[in-house]
C-alpha cells in the first residue's frame, strides 16, 4: 500500500507527498521528473534522441581526447621497455663500432709497416720499382657508394667512416697481395737476376793501367768544352781484353769511324743495358746470348777518341747511371773507395 502524507505550506495549496518503499525509490532515482502544476503531478523527463546522441559523443571526444593526452605524455616522460631495450642495444652497437674502428687502424698501422718493408727493403734487394703512393693510397669509386648506409641518422656517420676504413683496408691488402706475387716471382729468379746484373769491371785489374776518367762533368779532349761523361774510361793497352759484365744478349753492334767507333750494346735484361766503345775488334754477333767473363772484344782507339781506352756506360731503365756502383764483386773495400775517388776526380776524358 502506498502511504499518503499531506504537509501544509503557507504559500502554496497543500500537495500530497508519497513515500514509495526504499527499492521503488532506488529504481526512480535513475529516472528524472518533474512537477506539473497544472496537472498537480510528476511527470516522467523526456529527453530528444538527437540531443541524447549529442551528449552521448561529446563524453565520447572527451574520453578520447583525454585518453590519448595521458598515453602521449606517458610515453614523452617515460620509455617503454622496448624503447628502453633498444637504447640499450644501441649503445652496445656504438660501443662494438669504436672497437671495430680502433682494430681497424691498428690493422692499418701495421699494413703500412709491410707496404714500408715491402717498398724499401724487398724490392731494393730484387732491383724492382717500389709501388707509386698514387696507386696505394688510391680512393674507392663511387659516389653513391655510401648513401643506402645515410638512412641510419645520427649514426650514419659511425658507420660510413667504419666502411670506408673496410673499403680502403680492403683495397690496400690486396695491392699487397699482387705486390707479394710480384715478390716471390722476384725472389724465384734472383739467381738469374744476379747473374744478369753489370756487376764486375770490363776490364781486369791486372790488365788496368789506370780510370782516367769517371761520370760526370768533364773536359772532352777533342772539342776542349766541357761535356757531361756518361760512363767511365779505363786505359789500357790495344788489344786487352774486354769482358761481359753480366749475362745478356748482343742487341747493337755497329762499326763506326766517329763518335763511339767500334761499340757494343748488352742488354742484360732487369731493366740493365752496357756499353762497350772505343773497341779495336769486336768478338760477338748481333743477337749473340753472353754470360758474365767472356770476351766481348779488344781495347783500341777508334771513333772519336784521343788513346787507347774503354769507354763503358751502364743504363738502368733509360736512364744513365755511374758504373763504378756496379763493380762490388771485383774489388775490396779498399779498392772500391780508392775507385770512387778516382772517378770523382775533375779531369779530361779520352772521348
Amino acid at each position: 500500500m502506498i502511504e499518503w502524507k499531506y504537509k501544509k505550506d503557507s504559500e502554496s495549496s497543500s500537495c500530497p507527498i508519497f513515500a514509495l518503499p526504499n527499492a521503488k525509490i532506488n529504481r526512480l532515482a535513475k529516472v528524472k521528473y518533474q512537477y506539473n502544476e497544472n496537472t498537480l503531478s510528476y511527470e516522467k523527463i523526456r529527453k530528444n534522441p538527437w540531443k541524447r546522441m549529442a551528449q552521448a559523443s561529446w563524453y565520447a571526444l572527451a574520453s578520447i581526447v583525454s585518453g590519448v593526452g595521458i598515453y602521449l605524455v606517458f610515453n614523452i616522460v617515460y620509455d617503454s621497455p622496448q624503447e628502453r631495450q633498444l637504447q640499450n642495444d644501441k649503445e652496445e652497437l656504438l660501443i662494438q663500432y669504436d672497437l671495430m674502428s680502433n682494430r681497424l687502424d691498428q690493422m692499418s698501422t701495421i699494413l703500412a709497416d709491410l707496404e714500408n718493408r715491402d717498398d724499401n727493403i724487398y724490392r731494393t734487394i730484387f732491383e724492382a720499382e717500389p709501388i707509386p703512393d698514387n696507386i696505394r693510397k688510391a680512393g674507392i669509386g663511387g659516389v653513391n657508394r655510401y648513401k643506402n648506409l645515410e638512412r641510419f641518422r645520427d649514426e650514419s656517420e659511425v658507420v660510413i667512416e667504419t666502411s670506408k676504413k673496410l673499403d680502403r683496408l680492403a683495397k690496400q691488402l690486396y695491392i699487397q697481395s699482387k705486390s707479394f706475387d710480384e715478390v716471390i716471382e722476384l725472389a724465384k729468379q734472383k739467381e738469374d737476376m744476379l747473374a744478369s746484373i753489370p756487376a764486375v769491371q770490363p776490364i781486369s785489374n791486372k790488365d788496368l793501367k789506370r780510370m782516367s776518367s769517371g761520370f760526370g762533368k768533364r773536359v772532352h779532349p777533342i772539342y776542349k768544352t766541357v761535356r757531361f761523361h756518361w760512363g767511365n774510361d779505363f786505359t789500357a793497352p790495344v788489344g786487352t781484353d774486354i769482358y761481359c759484365t753480366g749475362k745478356g744478349k748482343v742487341v747493337e753492334l755497329e762499326k763506326s769511324r766517329s763518335g763511339y767507333g767500334y761499340h757494343v750494346i748488352i742488354d742484360h735484361g732487369y731493366g740493365y743495358k752496357t756499353l762497350y766503345a772505343h773497341m779495336s775488334k769486336i768478338n760477338v754477333k748481333q743477337g749473340q746470348e753472353i754470360n758474365r767473363g767472356e770476351v766481348i772484344g779488344l781495347v783500341g782507339n777508334t771513333g772519336l777518341s784521343s788513346a787507347p781506352h774503354l769507354h763503358y756506360e751502364v743504363t738502368k731503365n733509360g736512364h744513365k747511371v755511374n758504373p763504378v756502383n756496379f763493380y762490388f764483386n771485383d774489388l775490396s773495400p779498399e779498392e772500391y773507395d780508392m775507385m770512387i775517388q778516382l772517378s770523382s776526380q775533375e779531369n779530361q776524358s779520352f772521348d
